[in-house]
């Protein structure tokens, strides 16, 4: 037979899931997740009993870590000694562990993520607390295993007394599984065991009430009480861990916010660094310097803030950008019956008493067995004892020690036990003194055998001797709880001047669409003239604001979508730069455009609550002829992308938006040279995306080239051709008339061969009350501008008068107020 013939043929995938399935057998079983019983994973238990075994026990001056490591290595954990060092240094970490197991001299690392000294310069030992979880393993209370070269026993589990998976939590991922379980309050857990002993049917909700929460290590605050309940009853769950703060004031009227506790699992060096980096990065105004100021007397954090900063806001901004706070998500999942289990708490407290039953059962037999055994031995001295002088012609008559055995076994009627017992007393225990202690020694092992079956026989008593156990162990080692619990969630609420330092800035959106924030200094040091805004070649500035940076702006475009900005989020540029095209800013879409800019302040949306708010509206006017009228409130939001501001009709497009108080007059202008004027109450307030009513009645052809406000008697409607005719009528000239009729005429077109001809639409229509600048734009780019006193005041049907050249294959296209020499909102 060759080689070859000997081979099966075998398929990778199922050689591979193979493999793969025992190694993610035995990282789950025997690695990453604990026992539910003792809370340990295998590298622990392993590193505490040969530190028991090894008698490096409290009581005995610390010893090396790498002989701990070797022993640990050599006789149950065939892995790397990094991994095994890596697993005790873990037990020795005071902010790690809720009580630690592993009681450590020298340098074991720090908050700030220092890493330990390497093993062959650390000493260790085990804690005190460590003995309760190894106590009564020498009386078989747990099942020993073979180590892997079978030149050893190890322990399955150990004897745990106190229940260390919630005192002392875990973290771990194996393959497909994971756990969470944070540490809690020795003497809260305790009493929760008690309490489940004494009431089987306890609920999660009882249970709260004595386990209130997690307790960390490092303190804390712990929020979320609904959290933690689901995560009671499931194992799974969410809760916030905030840090204890104080605001302490300072001289000069500044303030500090000093951190004293951090959350768990938190390293406090990189949380110095990262609230450092939002100063450096001036994400965030007022804070001048960030030190770590810990030391010997506790952990002390300071953040020195600026005069005059806010010391509240700033502390929520932190709390919310920063560890701080953090969000803990409980997923308590632990081996059971050598299966991993999600459980809650009810689940680990039961699995725990189970354990604690059969130890002490184990260990009472244990006991049991040892008292009969002595007691048998006792009985044969005492009986011995009274027939001495016989007993003693016996031993002298034998030849030997085997024979002197034999004949007491013969003679007497001892056991062979008590045969050698005998033969092994002492000579100075025949005095009447010895004789005494014997038989009391015997009365006593006789009422302690009886107490040790009534243990056995009662499982209350079990139960009782379990509760008495763990009392001693809470009144010994039981501390005050360090993290405080907070039922409700508190919302962190960040006010925008905490990261956004107030100023009054200018912003200018181009015609062709070119946006910037500049400060006022640069533009008072570039000559304070409008004019003077870098722009490209052939555009120019369309809209210019003063707004702060603390408020924002809304967009309103043709195809009747809007955009929330905030003024800070525009990018900043000098006065003479060109800016950055909207697009960069916002998600506008190529073939949208924008019509009208609006600034609104902070003060201008409602509270939380829906309490305050400006009292304004938005009045949309469409080229079909409609009009909509919506509260400004509605238009609040935290988006970024564009969102629906009206509902407009196939072929339509919106106008204008402007700011009214819902006092005032609507007129429209068409482009036929119709107009209509009505009260702006006749068009009712509608929600965000409705559609609007009709303003005017268009004639087959015509559209709305002008929507605006208008109210009492005095002030000009001007009018302005596409060949650049222009005209001013008394508004006083415009009756009022009820909304959705055709209106009145307000420009008579020239009609005729032989007449010159002063347009074929209107192009723009404004309210006038004073003198102001207009710029008008032909299709081609060219810019006219004129003085609104350019055009004559004339009756509503007049011509108008050329303001300026307009070529006849180059028309004007649209008109709009012109930012003049000082910016104007």
């Amino acid at each position: 037979m060759s080689m070859l013939e000997q081979f099966l043929p075998a398929f990778l995938e199922e050689v591979v899931g193979d493999r793969f399935g025992r190694y993610s057998k035995y990282i789950i079983q025997d690695r990453a997740i604990p026992d539910v019983r003792d809370g340990l994973k295998p590298v622990q238990r392993r590193i505490l009993y040969a530190m028991y075994d090894g008698g490096n026990t409290p009581d005995k001056p610390y010893r090396k870590s790498a002989k701990t490591v070797g022993d640990v290595m050599g006789n149950y954990h065939p892995h790397g000694d990094s991994s095994i060092y890596e697993g005790m240094v873990r037990m020795a970490q005071p902010w790690k562990m809720g009580h630690t197991l592993v009681d450590g001299h020298g340098n074991w690392g720090s908050m700030d993520d220092d890493p330990p000294a390497a093993m062959r310069y650390t000493e260790a030992r085990l804690s005190a607390i460590a003995m309760e979880l190894i106590r009564d393993i020498e009386k078989r209370t747990v099942l020993f295993k073979d180590n892997f070269d079978n030149t050893a026993k190890e322990p399955v589990v150990l004897p745990a007394r106190y229940p260390n998976l919630l005192v002392n939590g875990v973290s771990g991922i194996s393959a497909g599984f994971a756990t969470e379980i944070p540490p809690h309050n020795l003497r809260e857990v305790i009493d929760a065991c008690v309490a489940f002993m004494d009431k089987p049917d306890m609920t999660t909700a009882e249970l709260m009430g004595i386990v209130k929460g997690p307790d960390l290590p490092t303190g804390g605050i712990i929020m979320g009480e609904e959290g933690i309940r689901e995560a009671y009853e499931t194992g799974k769950g969410r809760m916030y861990i905030r840090s204890k703060t104080a605001i302490e004031d300072m001289r000069g009227g500044k303030q500090q916010i000093v951190i004293t506790e951090i959350p768990y699992q938190v390293v406090k060096a990189r949380l110095v660094n990262a609230i450092d980096n939002l100063r450096l990065e001036k994400k965030v105004e007022g804070i001048a310097e960030v030190r770590d100021e810990s030391g010997r007397a506790g952990m002390r954090i300071v953040i020195e803030l600026k005069k005059d900063a806010d010391a509240e806001g700033i502390l929520a901004y932190l709390l919310k950008k920063t560890d701080l706070q953090v969000t803990y998500s409980f997923n308590m999942v632990a081996i059971v019956n050598k299966a991993p289990r999600q459980l809650g708490l009810k689940a680990i407290l039961e699995a725990y008493i189970a354990h604690q039953k059969e130890v002490v059962t184990h260990r009472t037999q244990f006991d049991l067995e040892k008292a009969e055994d002595r007691a048998h031995v006792l009985e044969g001295l005492v009986k011995a004892l009274n027939l001495l002088d016989a007993i003693i012609e016996t031993i002298k008559a034998s030849k030997n020690r085997q024979d002197a055995q034999n004949n007491l076994v013969a003679k007497f009627g001892f056991s062979e036990r008590q045969a050698d017992a005998i033969l092994t007393l002492q000579l100075y225990r025949l005095t009447n003194l010895e004789i005494t202690s014997l038989e009391k020694e015997h009365a006593d092992t006789l009422k302690k055998m009886q107490q040790l079956r009534a243990i056995l026989d009662n499982p209350k008593k079990l139960i009782g001797v379990i509760k008495d156990e763990l009392g001693e162990i809470r009144g010994k080692y039981g501390i005050d709880r360090r993290s405080v619990i907070q039922g409700e969630v508190e919302a962190l609420k960040v006010n925008l001047e905490v990261t956004v330092p107030a100023e009054e800035v200018i912003v200018t959106l181009s015609r062709q669409g070119y946006v910037k924030r500049t400060s006022l200094l640069s533009f008072t040091r570039s000559g304070g003239d409008m004019g003077s805004s870098g722009v490209k070649e052939g555009d120019g500035i369309r809209w210019s604001l003063t707004p702060n940076t603390l408020d924002s702006l809304l967009l309103f475009t043709q195809k009747g979508q809007y955009f929330l900005l905030p003024v800070h989020q525009i990018p900043e540029f000098k006065w003479k730069d060109t800016g950055t095209a909207i697009v960069n800013v916002l998600p506008l879409t190529k073939d949208d455009r924008i019509v009208s800019l609006i600034h609104v302040k902070p003060g201008d949306w409602p509270d939380a609550e829906g309490k305050g708010g400006s009292l304004s509206s938005l009045v949309f006017v469409t080229r079909g002829g409609q009009v909509k009228r919506t509260p400004l409130a509605e238009y609040f939001t935290t988006r970024s992308s564009a969102i629906a501001a009206v509902k407009v009709g196939a072929g339509d497009e919106v106008v204008n938006v402007y700011l009214s108080d819902g006092t005032g007059e609507v007129m429209l202008v068409t482009e036929q040279g119709m107009s209509i004027r009505f009260l702006e109450s006749e068009v009712s307030q509608q929600g965000r995306v409705a559609g609007g009513v009709r303003g005017i009645l268009l004639r087959e052809g015509d559209a709305v080239a002008g929507g605006f406000a208008v109210g009492g008697d005095e002030g000009e409607i001007l009018v302005l051709s596409d060949l650049g005719y222009a005209k001013r009528s008394l508004l006083f000239d415009y009756p009022q008339q009820g909304r959705g009729g055709k209106g009145i005429q307000t420009f008579e077109f020239k009609e005729g061969k032989r007449v010159k001809p002063n347009g074929t639409i209107l192009v723009g229509a404004f309210f006038v009350r004073e003198a102001v600048v207009l710029e008008a734009v032909t299709a081609g780019g060219t810019s006219l501008e004129f003085d609104s006193e350019a055009a004559p005041i004339d009756d509503r049907k007049a011509h108008g008068k050329a303001i300026g050249q307009v070529e006849r294959g180059d028309l004007l296209t649209e008109a709009f107020h012109k930012p003049i020499h000082k910016a104007q909102s």
